[in-house]
C-alpha cells in the first residue's frame, strides 16, 4: 500500500465509502513500483464535484510523486466517482508499468531478452 496518500475534495462532502474505495484502488498502485522506490512513492487524490447545475459530473485528479523527480497525473471525469477513480486507476497502471519496465531491475530484461534469443525464428 502506498504510505502516504492525501485525500481532498473539491465541492463535496467526504464519505467513508469512497475513501476506502479510494485507498484500495489507488493505495495497491505501489505494487507496480520498482521495490526499491515503494518508499519514496507519494499519491494526491483530488475527488471533485462539477458545479454546473445541468451537468452531474464527478472528477477524480491524481498525482503521483516518484523518486527521480518523475510526476505522474491523471485527470478524469465521469458521471459517477467510482467510475472515475477506475479510470484514473487504470491510466496509472498502464503509465507506471511504463515506469517501471524504464527504471526496473537489469534482470528482467535479461530474463525477457533470454525468452526471445531461445525462440525458434525459422521455425526450424
Amino acid at each position: 500500500m502506498i504510505k502516504r496518500l492525501e485525500l481532498t475534495w473539491l465541492h463535496e462532502s467526504s464519505e467513508k465509502s469512497i475513501e476506502k474505495y479510494v485507498q484500495a484502488k489507488i493505495g495497491q498502485l505501489d505494487r507496480y513500483v520498482p521495490r526499491r522506490d515503494r518508499q519514496a512513492v507519494h499519491a494526491k487524490v483530488t475527488l471533485k464535484k462539477s458545479k454546473a447545475q445541468d451537468k452531474r459530473q464527478y472528477g477524480c485528479e491524481v498525482i503521483l510523486t516518484l523518486p527521480r523527480g518523475r510526476v505522474l497525473k491523471v485527470d478524469e471525469a465521469s458521471l459517477n466517482t467510482y467510475a472515475a477513480i477506475d479510470i484514473s486507476e487504470a491510466k496509472l497502471k498502464h503509465q507506471l508499468l511504463k515506469y517501471k519496465e524504464l527504471y526496473g531491475t537489469p534482470k528482467f530484461h535479461r530474463r525477457v531478452l533470454a525468452r526471445f534469443r531461445r525462440s525458434p525464428v525459422d521455425g526450424k
